[in-house]
Formats: C-alpha cells, structure tokens, sequence
C-alpha cells in the first residue's frame, strides 16, 4: 500500500478510535478508558516486540519515565476533552500541537538570544490561535470553556512529548519500544486514576469500545509509521489533518454535534497553520521530519 493511502487509512482508524473514547465516555471515567488502552497497547507492542526480536529492556528508563507522564497526561486531557466537548473541537484542539511546537521553537530562541525568529513562525502561532478562537466560540455559548481548555492543554502536552520522543529516537530507542513504556506508563496513570474515582461496571458494548480503542489506536499507529517510513513527510502530514474531517463527520452523523462555519473556518485557520509551522520545522529540523507521526498519534 502507498504512503498516501497508508496515511489516509491511519487518520480514519484515529478518527473511529475517538468515537470509541466517547462512547465510552459515557459509561467509564478516563482512568479507566486510559488504563485498559493501556493494557491493550502493551499486549500488542510486546507481541510485536517479540516477533521482530527487539528487547524491551532500556538503558534510559528515566527518560521513559518523563515521556509517559508527559504523554500519558495529554492523552488523559484529551479523553476527558472527547468526552465532553464536540468531537470534531476535541479532535482539532489537539492537533494544535504542530503551531504549539512552532510557538516552542519561537521561545527557545529568544532564550538561546536569537537576534532573528522567523517570523513565519510568529504568523503560524497567531493563525493557529486565531482558530482556536473561532473553534472554541460555540462551546463557550455552551459553558464548556473548562473542557475546551483543557482539549488544548492536551495538545501543547503533546507537543512536549513529541519532543521527548525525538530526544529519545536521537538516544537509539526504538518506537516500539517507546510504545510499551508509554503504554505501560498509561496502565500506571489509569491504576492512580480509578484508585481515586472508582470503577464502573463492565457491560458487552463497553467492553467493546475499550478493547476497540486501544486496538484501532495500536494498528493507526503501525500504518501510520509505514507510512512515514516510505513516503514524504510533509504530504503525509497533510493527509493526516484528514483526522479532522473525519471526525467532523462522524460527530455531526453519530451524536448530532452542530456544525457552524464559524468553527470550520477556525478548523481550516489551525489546519493552515499546523501545515505551515510542519513545513518550516521540516526545513530548519529536516532530521526530525520523519518522527512528526508521533505528536498525534501516540502522544
């Protein structure tokens, strides 16, 4: 399969997963949707792992650690966003982490006493805050400023973990492996988690939903990766904001969310400024490009 259409198939497999978050949301709390992600997640990369004979033993646990917490935090803000916020403004609140990286690199910078940051960059931040404004307009008529927060929140986390992923593929840490320590790291999340929430009881369609979210996630990932593998960074990124439309649809076709062009234009606004801060890291981080699939997909 191309890199085109591997990329087209990940971002509908993350999009169906998001819809398994929320209906799970429903009758979960996000400890739990975390931890049997988790659980589900491990399984699969230490089956994988084992097949491919790539040891799971690390020389840099304390990395491991910093990643998870910082990754496993995103995906749990993010769970409790899907949970309670339209899906396609959960979904596009997140991949705010490309302009979030871009904002990132504007700061570091001013602190390294660049004389010059690029004021292209400056452009993609405004832009993509411009469309978290318009994004975020209905939900405010809603009172669901708290949850919209925290739906960007997730993102800029996720963009913090996107940098701790590039740190360690730099140290020589396969992503498979990465992968378990992340997903072990939400198992841990999600035991604290329902520790202090409790834990509901299991019914056959809940069950459902959780095992499809940690399986539709574990194989978008793993498509995801081929692609970014064989085909070019900068057009798969585009294809991945497809994640987007997607989930416009199935929020508008299976929970009847609104859909305003007040929040499609500040979806197209971040959308643009996501692909414009991804072209520009690219070529100023052109060793970088090809981990991009990770600020989305696994946080």
């Amino acid at each position: 399969m191309s890199a085109p259409l591997l990329m087209v198939a990940a971002s509908f497999l993350f999009a169906t997963m998001s819809v398994c978050v929320k209906f799970a949301s429903a009758q979960y709390g996000v400890g739990e949707i975390v931890l049997y992600r988790g659980l589900v997640g491990m399984a699969s990369i230490a089956v994988a792992a084992r097949l491919r004979g790539v040891p799971l033993k690390t020389p840099v646990p304390g990395m491991h650690f910093w990643r998870s917490l910082v990754g496993v935090s995103a995906l749990s803000l993010w769970f409790y966003a899907i949970g309670r916020l339209p899906l396609a403004t959960a979904i596009t609140l997140n991949y705010m982490s490309s302009v979030w990286m871009a904002m990132f690199l504007i700061g570091g910078a001013v602190v390294a006493g660049s004389a010059r940051v690029d004021p292209r960059l400056v452009a993609t931040v405004l832009l993509g805050f411009a469309g978290v404004a318009l994004v975020l307009q209905p939900t405010l008529a809603q009172d669901q400023l708290a949850p919209g927060l925290v739906g960007l929140a997730s993102g800029m986390l996720a963009a913090l973990a996107y940098l701790q992923v590039t740190t360690l593929g730099r140290a020589g840490e396969p992503e498979l492996r990465v992968v378990f320590y992340f997903s072990l790291g939400s198992v841990a999340a999600g035991i604290a988690m329902t520790t202090v929430q409790g834990m509901h009881p299991h019914t056959l369609q809940g069950i459902g939903m959780l095992l499809a979210t940690g399986l539709l996630a574990t194989f978008a990932q793993t498509l995801m990766t081929r692609a970014y593998a064989i085909g070019r960074p900068l057009s798969n990124a585009s294809l991945q904001y497809l994640g987007i439309a997607f989930s416009t649809g199935y929020g508008v076709w299976l929970f009847h969310d609104p859909l305003t062009l007040t929040a499609l234009a500040g979806m197209a606004l971040i959308v643009a400024a996501g692909l414009g801060a991804t072209f520009l890291r690219s070529h100023a981080l052109p060793a970088t490009a090809a981990d991009s699939s990770l600020s989305h997909s696994e946080l």
